[in-house]
């Protein structure tokens, strides 16, 4: 599935035209023009010769900083964008999915949708894990049906959200897998075009007893895919060293070796691609921008991501329960003001809960712009006035995020008929409480955090992956929001087959989700990357960091 796109000059094309030395390039061009003196013949004897500018030394060895470490090596535990960042070299995806484009083959050479509600794709036969076994498609129905199916090994939270359409898979012949899925097959392939990976079936059950417990351990063989790169050296919560698989069936990474580190601190991570004690690194805040640009050998590349920033209330505890409060909330809380001061415009507001770019995203929807009259009114008028209310705030997790969400709540506890106080935590504390969905008899206490910021990647690049663990009711114990108007409304875009017709129904989505107002919508999330400028590579809207695309 691909949707029309009008060939323009954007930010992305004139970052990578500076990024791969073009602009440079002919600018050095000009600067280094020979210059002739008074001698009309030109035969040189009064010829100047400028000083050529020194040349940085090539280099094949690189270290990448992110802002988590990976606390655990299963590829399939996780649905953590830093994780992704290295295990995806390692494990590599299944098919190259583009933003706003689709998905295209990689170690999937082609797919075919049945029309019985499975998709058979057709794997390459010429790729080998790094332990020199042959990928087969049992392997990738076992990883699929891992991932899917609490039955089988450990089933990952990506079971949850990333292939919620999916209901299993199986190998028809050595390299041929049919995926079944519950719902169209535009949107299984958002879902499995994203997902999909292989792991090696009988090494994991016989090294790691895979089907009952996580694929565990710190040595390099505990690892094993079938992507670029091959782990050499791991030490836990320190780095993951890998180097080149000389045996990759595709085109590698122009680099020999790659050290994954982690620095929680944007700071830190600055300082490092300053000293060029590194030479690529993510989550770069705003006041951490000057430090990169001042750099001998390093820039800040940037781009608009797909992650959203949003405070859920659930509204199935007071005073969260009330349409009006809700939307009080909302218009309450200058959107402009923190993007314009806290992110130093890196960010803009958010009028839905998906960011611009995504499939069904609404254009024709505005954000909510502050009004404290109007706010105080739909307060009183939800008979909630003089209420104290909580905001949970992570810290070191997004953009800015404790001054987000001190703004935030500050701007709330402003209006006459509202107390509100910022409670800064580590991100697992808000983490569970997403995760602990609308039932307090199912998950207790951490049920009792009703009101938090969190963030949401929409990785696929669909509106579905963007609402449905959020607001879905059928076997979703998840869920953040109780309403079935929203959540019919969901499942029947999940059966739309017709893209126009599906895309118009996730629009129709997104303005019912900004109407009810399951969350106060604050603002789509710059992406800030610090790189070494003699690498030419350019951010995805999608955080994913991909060193294949990477030149040098």
């Amino acid at each position: 599935m691909s949707n029309d796109r009008s060939i323009t000059v954007n930010r992305r094309t004139w970052l990578h035209a500076i990024s791969s030395g073009g602009l440079v390039g002919g600018i050095a061009a000009l600067a280094g023009c020979v210059e002739l003196g008074d001698d009309d013949d030109g035969d040189g004897d009064d010829e100047t010769t400028p000083t050529p500018s020194p040349t940085p030394e090539p280099f094949t060895d690189v270290t990448v900083t992110l802002s988590q470490f990976p606390d655990t090596i299963d590829p399939l535990d996780h649905i953590t964008g830093d994780y992704f960042d290295v295990y995806d070299h390692i494990y590599e995806p299944l098919f190259n999915f583009e933003p706003g484009e689709g998905i295209f083959p990689r170690v999937a050479e082609d797919w075919e949708a049945q029309g019985d509600g499975t998709t058979h794709v057709f794997l390459q036969d010429d790729i080998v894990f790094h332990n020199g076994d042959s990928l087969t498609a049992e392997d990738v129905a076992w990883t699929i049906n891992r991932t899917v199916d609490p039955d089988i090994g450990v089933q990952s939270p990506i079971g949850t959200f990333g292939l919620g359409s999916i209901t299993g898979a199986e190998a028809v012949d050595d390299h041929t897998v049919s995926i079944s899925y519950n719902a169209s097959p535009g949107l299984a392939e958002f879902e499995f075009g994203n997902y999909a990976r292989a792991i090696n079936k009988d090494w994991a059950i016989e090294n790691h007893d895979a089907e009952n417990s996580a694929i565990s351990g710190a040595d390099p063989e505990d690892f094993n895919g079938t992507g670029p790169l091959r782990v050499i050296d791991y030490e836990d919560e320190v780095e993951v060293v890998t180097e080149a698989f000389d045996d990759y069936w595709g085109d590698p990474v122009p680099f020999e070796t790659v050290t994954f580190n982690a620095d929680t601190e944007s700071s830190g991570r600055a300082t490092s691609i300053e000293a060029g004690e590194t030479h690529l690194t993510i989550n770069i805040i705003p006041e951490d921008v000057d430090t990169i640009e001042q750099a001998e050998h390093a820039d800040v590349r940037q781009v608009t991501s797909f992650r959203t920033i949003f405070l859920p209330m659930k509204n199935t505890v007071e005073p969260f329960d009330s349409l009006e409060f809700r939307q009080a909330m909302n218009y309450a809380v200058d959107n402009e003001q923190i993007v314009n001061t806290v992110l130093s415009g890196f960010g803009e507001p958010t009028s839905q809960p998906v960011a611009p770019g995504i499939n069904g995203h609404n254009p024709a929807l505005e954000p909510y712009e502050q009004d404290i009259a109007m706010a105080e009114s739909l307060v009183e008028e939800s008979g909630y006035g003089g209420i104290d209310i909580e905001l949970y705030v992570p810290e070191g997790r997004y953009l800015n995020d404790v001054e987000v969400g001190q703004m935030a709540a500050d701007h709330i506890d402003s209006l006459d008929n509202v107390n509100c106080e910022a409670n800064i935590v580590d991100f697992g504390v808000v983490s569970d409480a997403n995760s602990a969905g609308v039932d307090p008899d199912e998950y207790g206490d951490t049920w009792e955090i009703p009101f938090y910021m969190i963030g949401w990647g929409t990785i696929t690049g669909d509106t579905d992956y963007g609402v449905q663990g959020f607001f879905t009711i059928p076997d979703n114990p998840a869920r953040t929001f109780h309403d079935e108007e929203l959540s019919d409304a969901i499942l029947d875009t999940q059966q739309i087959e017709d893209p126009d017709e599906r895309t118009e129904a996730l629009q129709g989505v997104n303005a019912m989700a900004r109407e009810k107002a399951p969350f106060v919508f604050l603002h789509v999330q710059e992406s800030i990357y610090g790189v070494d400028s003699r690498i030419s590579w350019e951010p995805r809207e999608d955080e994913t960091v991909y060193l294949w695309d990477a030149e040098i």
